[in-house]
């Protein structure tokens, strides 16, 4: 065993190398923070300016936004088993509740690209107001970020599949599970200040 190597911390933990990169990683979900901070305040001052299109309450489905979160908070919780199922040292355990998690995911973004294009479908697009414009943004960046975390997390899946669980490869599935409580996170605030607070205004 290498002198660098501490049996006594979790797996993803045990090498500095991986130490490092999780703190790195904090640091990147620091700067999408910002980001999303961005997108929301842009939308908090543009969501009111329906320039004579479709408003909130014309567009929003209550019982359609409480699916894709239900979903998407599945996903997060089936996202923690696997982890769990990693700390046991259970890699069919983390393959399958990884792969579950990723079959949340697309059913989330399958239900996202409908709407989208149910919107359009009725005329509501990005060149129709500000608010339209404000709103494809900020959920379409959420939703472009899930896009990259099914495919970030199918690239782990098969490293997983030919090289078994190891100090990088725990250490890479807990940072996809971090990115992916966070995308999570920030639809929690999507569902609630963009669609709840738009179809009760």
């Amino acid at each position: 065993m290498s002198a660098n190597v501490d049996t006594s911390l979790p797996l993803e933990y045990q090498t500095e190398q991986s130490r490092l990169n999780i703190l790195g990683f904090w640091i990147f979900l620091g700067a999408e923070v910002i980001l999303f901070a961005t997108l929301f305040s842009v939308y908090g001052v543009l969501g009111s300016r329906h320039a004579g299109g479709p408003t909130q309450q014309d567009l929003f489905v209550f019982k359609d936004a409480m699916i894709m979160t239900l979903i998407l908070l599945t996903s997060s919780f089936t996202c923690g088993l696997a982890i769990f199922e990693m700390r046991r040292h259970n890699l069919k355990g983390l393959i399958t509740w990884l792969i579950i998690t990723l079959l949340l995911g697309a059913s989330f973004l399958f239900l996202e690209i409908n709407e989208f294009s149910h919107y359009v479908h009725e005329g509501a697009t990005m060149q129709t107001s500000a608010f339209l414009s404000s709103f494809f943004v900020l959920v379409g960046t959420h939703g472009l970020h899930v896009t990259m975390g099914i495919g970030w997390a199918i690239l782990i899946l098969i490293q997983l599949f030919t090289r078994g669980l190891t100090p990088v490869t725990a250490r890479k599935a807990f940072i996809i599970g971090l990115y992916w409580h966070f995308l999570d996170v920030v639809w929690i605030f999507v569902f609630t200040f963009v669609y709840l607070a738009g179809m009760v205004s």
